[in-house]
């Protein structure tokens, strides 16, 4: 991939963070907005959007360094694994080992008495979903050797980069970064192949 593929990714995936994270924001607080509409206060409404805007961007950063971050470490295991199937086992179980952590360490550290622990349930089972659809057409679009990484990079990459959220564990901040980083994860995923000229097989 050359330097002008390289910008025009990284440009675009900007764009889908700051977008995507508006809109998120937009829908969270609601409330808020929706008093900035009735005052008429366009300055302090744009100025909020822009604040979420410039997080967004932060997001998509922190997305494309975690899916450079990820080629870089496939390209490794392969070669340590020195078999795609073996690289491929091990993946799956990362995978649900970080699923498992996301529900139990998560339910063990912030829940209060008496929580059920089907949210965080839920939640884990979002991840996997999304993932999932996206790996698969990922597949439909390459091959099905595609599958288990881009499964992985959905699931495992998604939720390191959500880390930051996770440590806050602000229902808000939950959702307003995770949304934006699947969306940008997805996006990167699914336009790689078209940028390096990957044919399916």
């Amino acid at each position: 991939m050359n330097s002008r593929k390289w910008v025009r990714l990284f440009l675009t995936t900007l764009a889908i963070g700051g977008i995507t994270t508006a809109v998120i924001g937009v829908i969270l607080n609601w409330g808020e907005y929706e008093k900035l509409f009735l005052r008429m206060d366009v300055l302090e409404f744009a100025a909020v959007l822009m604040w979420h805007i410039g997080v967004g961007f932060i997001f998509s950063i922190i997305s494309q360094m975690g899916f450079f971050a990820y080629l870089t470490i496939h390209r490794f295991g392969l070669g340590v694994f020195r078999s795609a199937s073996l690289w491929n086992s091990v993946q799956i179980v990362l995978i649900l080992f970080v699923l498992f952590d996301l529900v139990y360490f998560r339910y063990q550290v912030f829940a209060v008495k008496g929580e059920s622990v089907v949210g965080y349930i839920l939640i884990a089972l979002f991840i996997l979903l999304a993932g999932l659809v996206v790996a698969y057409v990922k597949s439909a679009q390459t091959n099905r050797g595609a599958f288990i990484p881009a499964l992985f990079f959905m699931v495992v990459v998604t939720v390191i980069e959500w880390f930051p959220a996770l440590r806050i564990n602000d229902k808000d901040w939950l959702y307003l970064m995770l949304f934006p980083l699947l969306i940008c994860n997805a996006y990167q995923l699914l336009i790689l192949h078209k940028l390096t000229g990957v044919a399916k097989s």
